[in-house]
Protein backbone atom coordinates (compact mmCIF):
# COMPACT_ATOMS: atom_id res chain seq x y z
CA UNK A 1 0.00 0.00 0.00
CA UNK A 2 2.91 2.59 1.03
CA UNK A 3 4.54 1.91 -2.30
CA UNK A 4 1.12 2.42 -4.14
CA UNK A 5 1.15 5.74 -2.65
CA UNK A 6 4.53 6.85 -3.04
CA UNK A 7 4.57 5.90 -7.07
CA UNK A 8 0.94 7.28 -7.25
CA UNK A 9 2.11 10.77 -5.25
CA UNK A 10 3.67 12.58 -8.24
CA UNK A 11 1.13 12.35 -10.38
CA UNK A 12 -1.81 13.22 -7.53
CA UNK A 13 0.03 16.44 -7.25
CA UNK A 14 0.60 16.99 -10.80
CA UNK A 15 -2.88 16.77 -11.30
CA UNK A 16 -3.90 19.55 -9.14
CA UNK A 17 -0.97 21.67 -10.07
CA UNK A 18 -2.87 21.19 -14.03
CA UNK A 19 -5.74 22.53 -12.43
CA UNK A 20 -4.35 25.09 -10.17
CA UNK A 21 -2.82 26.58 -14.01
CA UNK A 22 -5.79 26.03 -15.56
CA UNK A 23 -8.03 28.43 -13.37
CA UNK A 24 -4.69 31.00 -13.72
CA UNK A 25 -5.29 31.34 -17.00
CA UNK A 26 -9.09 32.17 -16.85
CA UNK A 27 -10.23 35.93 -16.71
CA UNK A 28 -10.55 37.67 -13.73
CA UNK A 29 -14.51 38.33 -12.92
CA UNK A 30 -13.27 40.72 -9.47
CA UNK A 31 -15.20 44.33 -10.02
CA UNK A 32 -13.28 46.66 -8.10
CA UNK A 33 -15.85 48.13 -6.28
CA UNK A 34 -15.72 51.51 -5.11
CA UNK A 35 -13.98 52.89 -8.65
CA UNK A 36 -15.88 50.48 -10.90
CA UNK A 37 -20.01 49.34 -9.93
CA UNK A 38 -22.29 46.58 -11.66
CA UNK A 39 -24.88 48.12 -13.50
CA UNK A 40 -27.74 48.22 -11.81
CA UNK A 41 -31.33 46.69 -13.40
CA UNK A 42 -33.92 49.53 -14.41
CA UNK A 43 -36.14 47.64 -12.13
CA UNK A 44 -34.31 47.50 -9.12
CA UNK A 45 -35.88 48.79 -5.32
CA UNK A 46 -33.04 51.14 -3.48
CA UNK A 47 -32.98 54.20 -1.20
CA UNK A 48 -36.54 55.56 -1.39
CA UNK A 49 -36.45 59.48 -3.23
CA UNK A 50 -39.21 62.12 -2.29
CA UNK A 51 -39.77 64.14 -5.76
CA UNK A 52 -40.37 68.13 -6.29
CA UNK A 53 -42.34 69.60 -9.07
CA UNK A 54 -40.62 71.35 -10.99
CA UNK A 55 -41.01 74.66 -9.21
CA UNK A 56 -39.56 72.71 -6.42
CA UNK A 57 -42.75 72.50 -4.32
CA UNK A 58 -43.29 68.76 -3.11
CA UNK A 59 -45.00 66.53 -4.01
CA UNK A 60 -46.13 64.89 -1.13
CA UNK A 61 -49.00 66.44 0.56
CA UNK A 62 -48.60 64.28 3.44
CA UNK A 63 -51.51 61.99 2.91
CA UNK A 64 -50.01 58.86 4.76
CA UNK A 65 -50.85 55.83 2.19
CA UNK A 66 -47.36 54.97 1.91
CA UNK A 67 -47.56 54.58 5.85
CA UNK A 68 -50.34 52.35 5.67
CA UNK A 69 -49.27 50.67 2.96
CA UNK A 70 -46.26 49.59 4.77
CA UNK A 71 -46.31 46.10 5.67
CA UNK A 72 -43.76 46.52 8.51
CA UNK A 73 -44.30 49.98 9.48
CA UNK A 74 -41.18 51.60 9.09
CA UNK A 75 -42.48 55.11 7.49
CA UNK A 76 -43.82 57.55 9.53
CA UNK A 77 -45.19 60.71 8.27
CA UNK A 78 -47.13 63.76 10.28
CA UNK A 79 -49.20 65.99 8.34
CA UNK A 80 -49.33 69.97 8.78
CA UNK A 81 -51.18 72.42 7.16
CA UNK A 82 -50.03 75.22 4.13
CA UNK A 83 -49.95 78.62 5.18
CA UNK A 84 -49.67 81.19 2.21
CA UNK A 85 -46.60 82.60 4.06
CA UNK A 86 -45.07 78.68 4.30
CA UNK A 87 -45.84 76.86 1.17
CA UNK A 88 -44.63 73.17 1.02
CA UNK A 89 -46.70 71.56 -1.16
CA UNK A 90 -49.62 72.47 -4.00
CA UNK A 91 -52.12 70.50 -1.56
CA UNK A 92 -53.89 71.90 1.56
CA UNK A 93 -51.23 69.60 3.57
CA UNK A 94 -47.35 68.66 3.56
CA UNK A 95 -45.30 65.86 4.92
CA UNK A 96 -43.74 68.06 8.28
CA UNK A 97 -41.66 64.48 9.21
CA UNK A 98 -41.39 62.13 6.84
CA UNK A 99 -39.37 59.08 8.06
CA UNK A 100 -37.81 55.77 6.89
CA UNK A 101 -36.62 53.29 8.68
CA UNK A 102 -34.12 51.51 6.29
CA UNK A 103 -33.02 48.60 8.40
CA UNK A 104 -36.65 47.62 9.22
CA UNK A 105 -37.62 48.55 5.42
CA UNK A 106 -38.31 45.22 3.64
CA UNK A 107 -37.80 46.92 -0.21
CA UNK A 108 -41.37 45.82 -1.36
CA UNK A 109 -42.62 48.96 -2.99
CA UNK A 110 -45.62 49.16 -1.42
CA UNK A 111 -45.69 52.55 -0.65
CA UNK A 112 -44.18 53.25 -4.16
CA UNK A 113 -47.50 51.82 -5.67
CA UNK A 114 -50.01 53.43 -2.80
CA UNK A 115 -49.13 57.15 -3.75
CA UNK A 116 -51.60 58.92 -5.64
CA UNK A 117 -48.68 61.87 -6.17
CA UNK A 118 -45.99 59.70 -7.26
CA UNK A 119 -44.41 61.35 -4.52
CA UNK A 120 -42.27 58.63 -4.05
CA UNK A 121 -40.23 56.22 -5.83
CA UNK A 122 -37.34 53.49 -4.94
CA UNK A 123 -34.13 54.91 -6.48
CA UNK A 124 -31.37 52.55 -7.90
CA UNK A 125 -29.07 53.49 -5.08
CA UNK A 126 -28.31 50.22 -3.09
CA UNK A 127 -25.19 50.74 -1.22
CA UNK A 128 -26.44 51.25 1.95
CA UNK A 129 -23.75 50.02 4.31
CA UNK A 130 -22.96 51.98 7.34
CA UNK A 131 -21.33 52.15 10.86
CA UNK A 132 -24.33 52.70 13.04
CA UNK A 133 -27.72 52.17 13.22
CA UNK A 134 -29.09 55.68 14.05
CA UNK A 135 -27.82 56.35 10.08
CA UNK A 136 -30.09 54.31 8.59
CA UNK A 137 -33.27 56.24 9.68
CA UNK A 138 -33.67 58.59 6.44
CA UNK A 139 -35.24 61.28 7.36
CA UNK A 140 -37.21 64.08 4.74
CA UNK A 141 -34.27 66.15 4.09
CA UNK A 142 -31.96 62.68 3.22
CA UNK A 143 -34.69 61.48 0.88
CA UNK A 144 -35.75 64.78 -1.15
CA UNK A 145 -34.31 64.96 -4.52
CA UNK A 146 -32.56 68.22 -4.98
CA UNK A 147 -33.61 70.95 -6.91
CA UNK A 148 -31.59 70.67 -9.29
CA UNK A 149 -33.39 67.14 -10.56
CA UNK A 150 -36.74 68.12 -10.67
CA UNK A 151 -36.33 70.14 -13.86
CA UNK A 152 -36.93 68.24 -15.98
CA UNK A 153 -39.81 66.54 -13.33
CA UNK A 154 -43.70 67.39 -14.94
CA UNK A 155 -45.14 70.57 -14.31
CA UNK A 156 -48.15 71.27 -11.32
CA UNK A 157 -51.12 69.51 -12.18
CA UNK A 158 -53.60 71.60 -13.42
CA UNK A 159 -56.07 73.11 -10.45
CA UNK A 160 -53.48 74.09 -8.12
CA UNK A 161 -52.74 74.64 -4.96
CA UNK A 162 -55.26 71.88 -4.35
CA UNK A 163 -53.43 68.42 -5.82
CA UNK A 164 -54.87 66.25 -7.51
CA UNK A 165 -53.59 62.59 -8.44
CA UNK A 166 -51.13 62.24 -11.30
CA UNK A 167 -52.17 59.60 -13.89
CA UNK A 168 -50.02 56.74 -13.92
CA UNK A 169 -47.50 55.68 -16.54
CA UNK A 170 -48.70 52.38 -17.17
Amino acid sequence: MALKEVLLGPLYIARALATTFKHNTKPIVTIEYPERQKAVPPRERGKHILHRYADGLEKCVGCELCAIACPVGCIVVEAAENTPEHRVSPGERYAKRYEINLLRCIYCGFCEEACPYDAITMGPRYDLADDHPDKFIAVKEDLLEPLSASISDTAIPSGAPSAQPVARKW
